[in-house]
């Protein structure tokens, strides 16, 4: 476990973002990326009856749809103990297998950062 505190300012925020996202809006998780020019896209759990996304897949999918063309980094948090390997796939479509995905509890703690393999 990463202490949040010791983690790069602007990975600090994209947690930050996401558990905002997961208690404003209720969800099981919320989501952040950062693209390659420093914005941001913050989503919550997707849960409809004829559509169900996670958190991460909405956040890279409104990048995509903003004209992002590559992520630096991606942070869910999460109940779960690490990022599904549909998320990580997502993440990887658009950043590249490089891309740090933080994985944090919600009290905002890292329990691990993966590259998006």
């Amino acid at each position: 476990m990463t202490e949040t505190s010791a983690l790069d300012p602007e990975d600090r925020k994209i947690i930050t973002l996401a558990r905002s996202a997961r208690a404003r809006n209720g969800v099981p998780e919320g989501a952040a990326v950062r693209d390659e020019t420093g914005r941001t896209y913050v989503a919550g759990t997707v849960a409809l009856d004829s559509l169900r996304l996670s958190a991460l897949r909405t956040a890279v999918a409104m990048a995509v749809a903003s004209g992002a063309t590559s992520l630096e980094a991606a942070a869910v948090v999460t109940g779960a103990e690490s990022a599904s390997d549909e998320d990580l796939a997502a993440v990887r479509d658009l950043g590249g297998a490089g891309t740090p995905v933080l994985v944090a509890a919600p009290d905002g703690t890292v329990r691990e950062t993966v590259g998006a393999r």
